[in-house]
């Protein structure tokens, strides 16, 4: 229990505030059950998922913080006494001593049996000073040793001793602990957002996919779906609310609950069934869900109506509207639970008198550690007060209504929502959960394939409300028809690029099997795990002397832990320890050697290999010792070792691909140089200019301190490329390397050199007015201003050029220099930035600010765009290479509007592109291609990728030998594996610029004429003129903008 502490301020706090209910008991009545008891005794057992201990839990829960097993509490109205072993005692003993004058007694068990009954003793007789009159929690069925121990002893105590039946407490302390104090306030909050999170950020969006593609999935593994999201952390950074919380704190308070297709159970034990989700042609959708965030849970529910009637849209009005009442109205500290509950039945009579028949009886519960808490229902028979500061789950609906479109079926509408009670009666319930603002959101209309948008009602056009059901616009889907006169040009495009993609599909199929068919069943043999061997000493008589005694010894030395086994010392690598592990209990403290053997748990990473997997091996040693601080000291001698062995080989794998180059052969005459330019990266992180140099065999960049070189040999060259200063502050020589190679103290592999575009200080805070033409002489100065930065490009951009095709000549062609194709260029996030991505003749490049990114396209297996869907501003592009040991590249937030112009340029460097509406699980695909790739491509290879393009009507054998690998494959890639990013994508800071900088010819002009003062002046004049006939100003853009918003709103509902 080393990481476990006791909130020491809190404990205390709210352990005086047992001390003063118990003193306040005669005179309020929640309390009364502790008003005729001495002492309560409360007994833990073994830490048992079935066993019944919901108070005896909730109690460790809100006063330790943490479930102690096998403790024995004995709450008395002076304090407390603890029964417990050794480490837990460990814990609790420094709360003895406290200024809020709480009594608190801890007793250590040990193994020793004599010990123990004189512990026992020790208990009795706290109890006997206290009072023969017992409280306990008389439902809570406790499990264990522990447990078993203690009703031998008890009830061979309460008959000598006289106590009294253990009276039940349980309503008194579930009073206690009812409000919350402003750090389990803080807690309910974060579980709540997480609930909603979970919903708005996942379940929404999955169930219109479900329902919009047909689907065919039971409730019971939707939930299962939903569930496993818990562990997904990129959907947790798009949740707001929940910033800095610890999520492996989270836990689910039940099994999500999805109901559908006519069969609803509203009660408390609903569950999931094996039934098919249905709602594709119309009916209800109701999920339930809750979160618990450090045991403090959280509930939330909603009803989805698809294609509903309008009874049932007004159903669920009447719903939301009996919800606002009891939260703004109802709800407040003071009121008992039955009188919430006959106030909210009288308000829904004035609405509907039948409603409130199939209304459910119990309207919301209590909330906290316990997930509900019988003793504050919203029921007929809740007689207790409400408190301030409670957490409360409103919870209602309306069960066994008659569906009016299905007839002779029933649906059901629930609602459920977390919220806090407000301080005092003034005081409305604060919403923890995110509330429904409206029903438009939750009734969803669905459109017939191949339906045309004229014969469409309507309310199946608009209904005024975006849906948070997107309608996806896929092959097989609900399609909405684009008007344009281009439309037929762009279907014949669209139909060649379909073609194309299935002839290199298939060709990229059959190489497939055959590059993997001489070594069928094996990934890739270079690449496989091989077995280390490891040697502590290569005699006996090296090892350290000290080691005759037969004590654990550290030898940082050998990297080894000498331990005594069998009265022999006996050496163990490091490499060979798993982990070690330290432990109390009584006066012994115990160290836990536990080494690396097959059949354990590998995590994230792979088996490790061993020689002879049958062997018997060591799993675990342990040793104990009365002297605590020597195995302290051994434990951090061990770690501090694993630490260094971990570091070294993290080091070896970074440095495994650094290659040593040849020497440079120096030119002995003239030599070619680029002066005065920067490299990035910078050496040593300093930011100083040198010359780059072109020698026999490669490039030499010197700076100004002459110890300070970068040599780049021609052999180590993969790409060439020059960048020029259009709509850039640099010009830019880059240059990608097959290996990479050592900067200062890190490796690099791309490394490139630049200049400036501008030196001058510029003035641009100027505010100067456009000028008429009155005869007068313009800004002169500006104006050689401007045409001096042309030049100076144009004299950048053919310096730069000629010196790369230097390059590309002294290589006798070995590399040719690639140049970005801007007009081709697309935004996307490669790394944390929103960047130009540029595709050049043989990469796809971002050079313009590190870090750099460069893909060869040669390299590209295949490439899939993953969240295309209609309604998504962006989507992502993965790139997975011929050599399947390489992990995909990823660009992601690509807006949707530059999909047809990627997929265009794929198609035309020929590499095969699919595209599908989720993010894959790239490690566990590709996992599964590598250990067997022939079998993959047997198996139908990369078509199981297909099922989401939008292929049309196109037949391909690949499509359908691909079916069984989807299958397979398909659960466990179809996870989300990145995060969404943000639906608008930032422009670069080095993005769009002037126009006038588009003027410039980009080499061959020397001295270049930019357009006179006078002729800006005319040409201002006439655009003036033109707007004012045109009545249109200089918001003339608002007005087409808005033009087209009105225009376009028939379409607004079908997001």
């Amino acid at each position: 229990m080393g990481d476990v502490s006791i909130d020491a301020p809190a404990f205390l706090r709210r352990a005086k505030s047992i001390l003063d209910a118990w003193k306040n008991s005669d005179i309020k009545d929640e309390y009364q059950t502790l008003a005729d008891r001495d002492a309560v005794i409360v007994v833990q057992g073994t830490a048992d998922e079935e066993a019944h201990t919901v108070k005896t839990t909730t109690l460790h829960l809100w006063l330790l913080g943490y479930e102690f097993p096998s403790t024995l509490i004995v709450v008395t109205r002076k304090g407390f006494l603890f029964l417990t072993s050794g480490s837990k005692a460990k814990l609790l003993e420094p709360l003895q001593k406290n200024k809020e004058g709480v009594e608190i007694k801890v007793l250590r068990r040990t193994k020793d049996e004599e010990e123990n009954k004189r512990l026992w003793d020790q208990v009795w007789e706290y109890v006997n000073g206290a009072g023969k009159r017992i409280g306990a929690f008389a439902k809570d069925k406790v499990k264990g040793k522990f447990a078993n121990e203690f009703d031998g002893i008890y009830s061979e105590i309460k008959a000598k001793a006289g106590y009294e039946d253990g009276k039940d407490v349980s309503a008194a302390f579930a009073a206690i602990w009812a409000p919350k104090d402003e750090d389990e306030l803080k807690i309910c909050r974060i579980a709540a957002r997480m609930t909603a999170g979970i919903f708005s950020s996942y379940f929404t969006d999955e169930l219109g996919t479900i329902l919009d593609e047909r689907k065919k999935i039971t409730h019971e593994k939707f939930a299962d779906r939903v569930e496993k999201r818990l562990d997904d952390q990129a959907l947790w950074k798009k949740v707001k609310g929940i910033e800095g919380a610890e999520i492996n704190m989270a836990d689910w308070c039940y099994h999500p609950i999805i109901q559908s297709g006519g069969k609803f159970d509203l009660s408390v034990g609903a569950s999931s069934d094996a039934n098919r989700l249905e709602g594709a042609d119309g009916g209800v959708v109701i999920a339930a869900m809750g979160l618990k965030y450090k045991s403090y849970c959280s509930n939330m529910a909603r009803t989805w109506l698809i294609d509903s009637h309008k009874t049932q849209s007004r159903n669920l009005g009447i719903l939301l509207e009996l919800q606002t009442e009891i939260a703004t109205k109802l709800l407040r500290p003071g009121q008992a639970g039955k009188d919430v509950y006959e106030a909210a039945v009288k308000f829904l009579e004035s609405k509907d008198k039948t409603l409130a028949t199939k209304l459910t009886k119990t309207l919301g519960y209590a909330t906290g550690i316990e997930f509900r808490d019988n003793a504050y229902l919203i029921s007929a028979k809740g007689a207790r007060p409400i408190q301030p500061n409670m957490v409360y789950c409103i919870s209602i609906g309306f069960a066994d209504l008659e569906d009016p479109k299905k007839k002779g079926q029933k649906y059901a509408l629930s609602l459920t929502d977390t919220v806090r009670i407000g301080a005092d009666p003034d005081t409305a319930v604060q919403f923890l959960t995110v509330p429904i603002k409206g029903t438009s959101d939750y009734m969803l209309t669905s459109v017939d394939d191949g339906s045309e948008d004229e014969d469409l009602p309507a309310t199946a056009r608009s209904n005024g409300k975006s849906s948070p059901l997107k309608t996806k616009v896929t092959a097989g889907g609900k399609v909405l028809r684009n008007s344009g006169r281009n439309e037929a040009a762009s279907e014949s495009l669209a139909k060649k690029i379909r073609e194309h993609q299935r002839q290199l599909m298939e060709q990229r199929h059959e190489d497939g099997l055959n590059r993997f068919e001489s070594n069928e069943g094996e990934a890739n043999p270079d690449n496989r795990k091989v077995f280390k061997k490891f040697e502590s000493y290569k005699r006996g008589e090296l090892m350290p002397a000290k080691t005759q005694d037969l004590r654990i010894v550290v030898d940082a030395r050998a990297q080894s832990v000498i331990m005594p086994v069998c009265g022999i010392a006996v050496p163990f690598h490091i490499n060979a320890l798993k982990n070690v592990t330290k432990s109390e209990e009584g006066n012994y403290t115990y160290l836990r050697f536990n080494f690396i053997s097959p059949g354990q748990i590998a995590g994230r990473k792979e088996d490790v290999p061993f020689e002879d997997p049958d062997a018997s091996f060591i799993r675990s040693m342990s040793y104990r010792s009365p002297d605590a601080f020597r195995f302290t000291e051994i434990m951090r001698e061990i770690m501090d070792m694993k630490k260094a062995a971990q570091k070294r080989e993290a080091e070896q794998r970074e440095m495994a691909d650094v290659v040593e180059q040849d020497k440079l052969v120096l030119n002995k005459g003239r030599v070619h140089a680029l002066q005065e330019v920067f490299p990035r990266p910078a050496l040593d992180g300093k930011r100083l200019p040198g010359d780059l140099e072109l020698h026999q065999n490669g490039l030499r960049f010197t700076s100004p301190n002459r110890d300070q070189r970068i040599e780049l040999l021609f052999s180590n060259m993969k790409h060439l490329f020059f960048q020029p200063c259009e709509k850039e502050l640099y010009v830019i020589v880059h240059i990608h390397l097959k290996a990479p190679i050592m900067m200062g103290k890190k490796k690099a592999k791309d490394i490139q050199f630049y200049r400036e575009v501008t030196d001058a200080t510029f003035d641009e805070t100027g505010n100067r007015k456009r000028k008429r033409w009155t005869g007068g002489i313009g800004d002169e100065d500006e104006i050689e201003l401007e045409q001096e930065e042309r030049r100076r490009r144009a004299q950048l951009n053919k310096e730069f050029k000629h010196f790369a095709q230097r390059i590309s000549d002294a290589s006798e062609g070995r590399i040719i220099v690639d140049q970005p194709f801007r007009d081709l260029g697309f935004n996307g996030v490669p790394f944390r930035t929103n960047v130009l991505m540029q595709p050049t003749q043989e990469c796809l490049v971002h050079l313009s600010e590190a870090p750099f990114f460069v893909v060869t396209l040669a390299d590209v297996e295949i490439v899939h765009l993953e969240r295309v869907q209609y309604g998504l501003k962006n989507f992502d592009m993965v790139f997975i290479f011929s050599d399947f040991t390489k992990a995909p590249v990823h660009i992601n937030s690509i807006p949707s509007g530059s999909l047809d112009n990627v997929k265009e340029w794929l198609d035309s460097v020929d590499i095969v592109v699919t595209e599908g509406q989720v993010n894959l699980n790239w490690s566990a695909i590709m996992k599964t291609v590598n250990e067997d790739p022939y079998s993959f491509f047997v198996d139908g290879g990369w078509s199981f990728l297909k099922s989401g393009s939008d292929d049309g009507n196109s037949d391909s054998s690949a499509d359908d030998s691909g079916s069984d690998f989807g299958a397979e494959v398909g659960e466990a890639a179809m996870e989300s594996d990145f995060d969404a990013e943000s639906d608008e994508a930032e422009e670069s800071e080095f993005g769009e610029t002037d126009d006038d900088d588009d003027d410039s010819d980009a080499f061959d002009s020397e001295e270049e004429e930019g357009e006179d003062w006078d002729e800006l002046e005319r040409k201002a004049a006439r655009a003036d003129s033109k707007r004012a006939a045109e009545g249109t100003g200089y918001d003339s853009g608002d007005d087409s903008r808005s033009k087209k918003k009105s225009s376009s709103s028939n379409g607004k509902s079908r997001r």
